[in-house]
């Protein structure tokens, strides 16, 4: 693509924001009225043609007016974008939906979405840390029958894991009321990845030194800890898109609905976000997601440089007003990581 001329960035930039506000095509009048150049709408067409040529510009239908393509609104965001910073009010406003969201981290993600979608007008999206980020409170063993325990772990963050054991040998609620306590002084308080670690540790340092019960009880510590849980997603708001003009074809809608209920493929999607510190922005055709083409996916990791717990954002159309919701983004990113940090310091 050849460099863009002055001229023809600050025509591409009008027909991008007028579309963003209207949803519809844009003349070369329109631009004329919009724009301080002082061009004729011949010469503007002109101008339309050749950025058109260059695709970042279509031409719907018979329609004498122009839409942005994928390639324009990329180009409109990554160097013509006029970025608005919240005001003061608008922050305190987010800071405030968060009071009362920090009971556990399944609450605050929930909350997080909500505020996501609520000052986007679209959906909110948000991938948890994984739990090998909290921090140990408690375990208990249960005995279900003769070869059966129910193991309940519980993180310092409000998520609860069961998962059912099955035993070589029966044994009593009152032995494994000895594993559940030896357990619980051993390994409350420790970040959940060094759980496992602290486990291991102590079955190479004490050897023999261990009756079997507690033993027993290392290697079922050390297998409930060990297993890649599957990331939490959490989504709000998808209705929201309903009222988007261009998403008025059912069949449109539900291919949508479809790929935002595909928990699994938006987790990968997210996964490759959360590579990248700050806000990312990929149009529907870079997200190699079916049903989600004519959409943009904003996001923004969570965390620090090197040590990101998770990745949020917000799914809408492509006409976003990217100037007004990648701030919004961006600060609830960096509030969310302030939030975290906070309540995990205090575990």
């Amino acid at each position: 693509m050849l460099p863009l001329t002055e001229r023809d960035k600050n025509i591409l930039k009008v027909i991008v924001k007028d579309y963003i506000n209207t949803g519809e095509a844009v003349g070369s009048r329109t631009v004329a009225k919009q724009s301080d150049l002082n061009l004729s709408p011949a010469t503007i067409r002109n101008v339309m043609a050749d950025l058109e040529d260059m695709g970042l510009l279509s031409q719907p239908h018979t329609s004498a007016g122009r839409v942005p393509t994928e390639k324009g609104l990329r180009f409109f965001v990554d160097t013509l974008l006029d970025r608005q910073e919240l005001s003061p009010p608008e922050q305190k406003e987010i800071k405030g939906t968060y009071e009362g969201c920090r009971v556990d981290i399944s609450q605050l993600m929930r909350g997080t979405c909500r505020i996501l979608s609520a000052f986007s007008h679209y959906t909110g999206i948000v991938m948890a840390p994984p739990l090998q980020e909290t921090f140990f409170k408690r375990i208990e063993f249960i005995r279900i029958k003769s070869t059966q325990v129910l193991v309940i772990f519980v993180a310092a963050s409000g998520l609860v894991q069961n998962r059912v054991v099955e035993m070589d040998e029966d044994l009593s609620q009152d032995e494994l009321n000895k594993i559940t306590n030896y357990l619980n002084d051993l390994l409350t308080g420790l970040p959940l990845r060094k759980v496992r670690e602290r486990i291991l540790e102590e079955m190479r340092r004490e050897k023999m030194a261990y009756d079997e019960l507690l033993q027993k009880a290392l290697q079922w510590g050390g297998e409930t800890q060990g297993e890649r849980e599957e990331r939490d997603l959490y989504i709000e708001g998808q209705t929201n898109i309903l009222d988007e003009p261009s998403f008025t074809d059912v069949e449109r809608m539900k291919d949508l609905f479809r790929a935002l209920e595909e928990k699994s493929v938006l987790v990968k999607l997210l996964d490759r976000s959360i590579k990248s510190e700050g806000v990312q922005l990929l149009f529907g055709s870079e997200c190699g997601v079916a049903g989600i083409e004519g959409c943009s996916l904003i996001t923004s990791t969570y965390g620090h440089p090197g040590h990101f717990l998770g990745i949020l954002g917000v799914i809408g159309p492509l006409r976003m007003n990217y100037a007004r919701i990648i701030p919004v983004v961006d600060y609830t990113a960096k509030l969310l990581t302030d939030i975290v940090d906070a309540e995990w310091a205090s575990q």
